[in-house]
This record gives C-alpha cells, structure tokens and sequence, in this order.
C-alpha cells in the first residue's frame, strides 16, 4: 500500500512571481504535496491595493508550477481557516514574518499547527531581490492608461467601501498616492482621486459654474495622472451638450481615469450645497437617460463606469422622485448610482439606499458626505454604499493654512515665524523626489 504523502501549506498573493516565492516552494515541495492558500483580491485589498492580476490569472500561474499540488483560496490574511481545513503537516513561509505586520499571523499559524502536531519551515529570505525595483516595474504597468481605467470597478468589487479623495493638482495626488498609516494591524489609505468641478475651478480663480472648460480640466487631470497610480472619478458637471459626451468619454479614457460622475440638472450650474436652489432644474429623467446611454455606447472599455447623480433631494423633490430616477437611469445603463444630500444628517440618503435596495441590489451606491461629515464610513457599509468620496477637504483645509502663512509673514515683516507651522523644504523634496 502507498503510503500517502505529507500535507504542506504556503501562502501567498503572487502578484508578481519571482525567484523568492520559487525557492519557497521548490522548498516546500522537499517535504510533501504543496497545497498554496492564494490570497483572493479581497483578501489582498484589506491591507494594500488590488494586485494587477486578479485572482484567476494568479491562480493558472501558481497551479501550473511543477512543486505545486493544488491551489485554494485564502480568503483573508489570517491562515487559521485554511489550516483547520486541510490539517497541513507542515506551513512554510519564509523567515521575513518574524517582524512587523505579519508578526500575529506568524503566532496564530503555530498556535493552530500544535492541535495537530503540525511544524512551521522558516528558510531565510531571498536576498537579492530588489522590491524597490519591482514595485516601481509594477507602478508602471498599473499607471498605464488601459490598467488604471479597470482599477476602480476592481476595487469596488473587493472592497466593502471604497475611499476617495478630492484631489485639485498633482501636489495633491501625490498626497493621495502616497498617505497612509497603519490601525489594528491594517493599513488604511486612499483608494483613489476626485478631479471636483468645484476645487478645479477654484484653483484657477473661477467660480463652480462650469466656466473652466472641460479640456482645460482634462489637461490638469493629465498632470495628475503623471506622477500617480490610484484610479480617478471625474465630476462632469451635467456633462454639457449630448453631442459632446463621446469626444469628453474619449478624453477620459485615454488619461486612465476610471469613472464619469453627471448630474441630472440643467442649466447654468449652481452648486448642490447652497441653501438657495431657486431657479434650479433637473432634467427630463428620459432626457438624462439618453446621455448616459450615449456616454455607455462611446466607451472602448467596458470597465470605464458610468456614474448618475441624483439631486431630487437636493431640488426639494423629495424621495419618490429619485427612487423613479435611479430605476430610470439603472435601466438606461448607470454602473452607479449618487445620491446627493445638503442635510446635516444622512437620514435622507439612508431611506433612500433602504427602498432603492428592495429593487436593484446589485447597483453600487454613492456617497458625498460634505455636509453629513460625521457619518461613519462602518455606517454607509451598513445601508448599502459602496464608494464614498471625500469632496473638497484638501483644498478647504489648503486656503486657511496658506492665508495664516501670508499673515504671519506680513505681520512679522519676515518669514521666521511662518516656518514653524510649514513642513521643512526637504520633505516636499522627499515627496516629489523621483524614485
């Protein structure tokens, strides 16, 4: 009778297979049948951002490496569920967990391996291997116009919330790329930029009317785009003339960005957040219909997402009306929907997530908190949003800070004073520094 082989556990995410993960399981493979927990995009998405293969084109690479007996999903960063499930003899994972983040997934896997006598195989690192390097190979390949535009579809699928925020110049964006800071053993960060109509044009001196044309928008969006890799969503205002929309989508698509948000009223713009919307129309929700329908058929990627939003609540029409919008414009082809809301409580946008569910469960929603700031993110997960977007607090956090400096150095007839609420020159240096 054959004896039957030995049962070994890897884990790994695999965005990018290197000689480091062949020796481990070259390893791995000396000891028994290798069985690798792959992590799933979700799983990947919990602490860092989406890989660039997703889960099925990672998972044909690994199964088809000669040490590897058989592949499965590891849903989350933690081992235990996998391990009590196939009781491994032995986990390996190189000796680089001893430290840092992964120090508690390293004590969990050996306190669920003693149920069973199972043993953890630690070799040494790969050294060698430059992940300065290959991070910055793989910056570029998902900077791409093509990869970038898929991003944010791929978040929102991963992710129970996605978070973005309001980024006005490329200064911003690379504070948006590269923020982040680590709570409860996760790292939390942002998954990508807001080009706002309203801080665009107010970055140029011009008010939030649709004065700045869209090609200038688009030629700031490009510098953006330059010196990032996290998708971006574009406020197109009510999208202008329907005529247009191909030639604005074709923009769009060529810079990388990943959505188009367009709002169903017409006429000269006035922002949704003044308390006085007399004079202020929305469209015919047939007529708004066919815009995001000539907006579905002009795009090449399937992946650029289409998003309505809706100011019945903001018009003072109330919540039927928008429920009778958001049908109209999901059946018309919207990838989302955004509710809009000038209250001080998400009250309004919560009745409506709980009848617009009960329809189209499927359609993400959409979140502006401008004016509800004290909703929490756990909150909108809890009644159904699935992206929130941080509008405008960059900029707004901006202006007051750089008025304070301006005083300070007018009333001390000299700048000493100023530099101690300014960040030393090296770390904007360190920011911009070409790595």
């Amino acid at each position: 009778m054959k004896k039957s082989k030995k049962k070994v556990y890897v884990g790994l995410s695999a965005d990018i297979l290197h000689k480091g993960h062949i020796n481990i399981l070259k390893k791995a493979n000396t000891f028994g049948d290798v069985y690798v927990g792959l992590l799933t995009d979700q799983a990947i998405a919990s602490y860092k951002n989406i890989p660039y293969l997703d889960f099925e084109k990672r998972r044909v690479v690994i199964e088809n490496i000669k040490y590897v007996k058989k592949v499965i999903p590891q849903k989350t960063l933690d081992y235990v569920e996998n391990l009590n499930l196939i009781k491994p003899d032995y986990v390996v994972h190189g000796d680089d967990w001893k430290y840092g983040v992964q120090k508690k997934t390293r004590e969990r896997v050996i306190k669920a391996l003693k149920k069973w006598s199972g043993k953890l195989i630690e070799p040494k690192y790969t050294k060698n291997i430059s992940s300065t390097l290959i991070k910055k190979e793989m910056n570029n390949i998902i900077a791409s116009p093509d990869n970038r535009v898929s991003r944010l579809k791929r978040l929102m699928n991963s992710k129970n919330i996605v978070r973005i925020l309001e980024s006005h110049n490329s200064l911003t964006g690379l504070i948006i790329e590269k923020i982040n800071l680590a709570k409860n053993n996760k790292k939390l960060e942002f998954d990508g930029m807001w080009s706002s109509s309203l801080t665009d044009s107010a970055t140029k001196g011009l008010p939030d009317n649709s004065s700045l044309s869209f090609s200038a928008r688009i030629s700031s969006l490009n510098d953006m785009m330059d010196v990032t890799t996290k998708p971006l969503v574009f406020d197109a205002d009510n999208g202008g003339q329907i005529e247009h929309l191909p030639f604005l989508v074709r923009s769009l698509e060529r810079s990388g960005t990943s959505a188009i948000i367009m709002e169903d009223k017409v006429g000269l713009k006035k922002n949704s957040l003044f308390k006085n919307q007399t004079g202020t129309k929305q469209d015919k929700p047939k007529l708004f219909a066919k815009k995001i329908k000539k907006i579905c058929n002009a795009r090449k990627s399937q992946d650029f997402m289409v998003i309505a939003r809706i100011e019945s609540f903001i018009v003072g029409k109330g919540l039927k009306d928008a429920l009778h919008r958001a049908e109209i414009y999901s059946k018309a082809g919207a990838d989302a929907i955004l509710i809009h809301s000038k209250e001080k409580t998400p009250a309004e946008i919560f009745s409506f997530a709980r009848e617009f569910r009960k329809s189209r469960n499927y359609i993400p929603l959409v979140s502006v908190p401008s004016t509800y700031s004290k909703v929490y993110e756990k909150d909108l997960i809890k009644n159904g949003f699935k992206l929130v977007i941080y509008a405008n607090q960059l900029l707004r956090s901006a202006y007051p800070a750089m008025q304070n400096t301006a005083k300070t150095i007018l009333k001390n007839k000299r700048a000493f004073e100023a530099d101690k609420k300014i960040i030393p020159i090296k770390e904007i240096i360190n920011l911009i520094k070409n790595d």
